[in-house]
């Protein structure tokens, strides 16, 4: 497989403060991820004043107040994405309104990540899909049934595309994972498939990639315990991030290799070394017939009669005396 496309997503975590988002774009890079992904919200065309809170975190009176708050201006973003391309990762959005795309068209965007909430805005995709640029979907709050449909959507534009497990759930618990969603996403559609995580532990984006995840993509906090916004709690510290980016590349590393177990000439010198002879455990006289309650296996193999063969020779009869810890082969036998 090829590495993991690592994501990590600041979405509001910067609180509405420039200099703050520039602070995580630095903090990020030195981690080793490939992008640093924002969210770009324009409160007027995705929201209104009916929309409700999902958590109530701010002091904002409403959550288009709130949205309102995260904004930045055009040349706003044309310096977080140059920030990104000094600090030499990809700068990445998920736009949640039309008017979100040529925004984002404007500063120039390699790929859209569409979040689970936009699935079945077939609006937005189809303005994406005119963009011709690659898609990355968060599938959290779809059924396959609906994936389905959009999916065929998708392939009906000749847009390429991939697509994320994803559990909208803050934070997500471990029976909430659907770990197993990688593979039957997979063969559903024969794409690339990742995981969007909000886990905050750095155990489910290894697990993920071990099970095939192709991107992953998770949130990052300074300070997951201290910092506000709606997310703190389901990300990860930049520690964190870190580790995990080197953990993720040991497995995905791992995975390139095939261990044909059907094979293992290759050890034979540690056969000899680890594996063992069977010997007696008590001093024996000529004559004893052995019982299972006299044998011992000691290293190293080939001093006596394997280990493994021990049914072999219980009921048969010594021809000689022999001591304690003594190694036993067949011309210590009778026929």
């Amino acid at each position: 497989m090829k590495k993991p496309f690592l994501i990590a997503e600041i979405a509001q975590a910067h609180n509405g403060s420039f200099q703050k988002a520039v602070n995580y774009i630095e903090a990020l890079a030195k981690t080793g991820v490939n992008a640093v992904k924002f969210q770009t919200h324009i409160a007027e065309a995705e929201s209104s004043v009916f929309e409700p809170f999902r958590i109530r975190f701010s002091n904002d009176k409403t959550r288009f107040d709130y949205w309102k708050r995260m904004e930045f201006s055009v040349n706003q973003w044309q310096r977080l994405k140059q920030a990104c391309e000094q600090h030499n990762v990809e700068f990445m959005s998920s736009p949640f309104s039309n008017a979100a795309v040529d925004l984002l068209e404007k500063i120039g965007v390699k790929r859209y990540k569409i979040g689970s909430g936009e699935v079945n805005n077939f609006l937005l995709l189809q303005k994406v899909a005119e963009t011709e640029k690659p898609i990355i979907l968060s599938s959290g709050m779809s059924s396959f049934t609906e994936l389905d449909q959009t999916v065929a959507f998708l392939r009906r534009q000749n847009v390429e595309f991939s697509v994320l497990q994803c559990a909208t759930s803050y934070p997500t618990l471990p029976d909430q994972f659907g770990l197993n969603v990688i593979q039957e996403l997979k063969d559903r559609y024969g794409v690339a498939v990742g995981f969007s995580d909000h886990s905050a532990k750095v155990e489910t984006g290894i697990a993920a990639v071990a099970l095939g995840a192709e991107i992953l993509e998770f949130h990052a906090v300074f300070d997951r315990n201290n910092d506000s916004g709606p997310d703190a709690s389901s990300s990860l510290e930049i520690e964190e991030i870190a580790q995990l980016v080197q953990q993720v590349k040991t497995i995905a590393e791992a995975k390139q290799y095939i261990v044909d177990k059907r094979y293992n000439s290759h050890f034979t010198e540690l056969k000899g070394i680890f594996e063992k002879s069977l010997a007696i455990n008590k001093d024996l006289l000529k004559g004893h017939t052995l019982q299972f309650v006299d044998l011992e296996a000691k290293k190293p193999k080939n001093y006596g009669i394997d280990a493994a063969l021990f049914e072999k020779v219980i009921g048969r009869k010594l021809n000689k005396s022999m001591s304690k810890w003594d190694f036993l082969n067949e011309n210590d036998l009778d026929e």
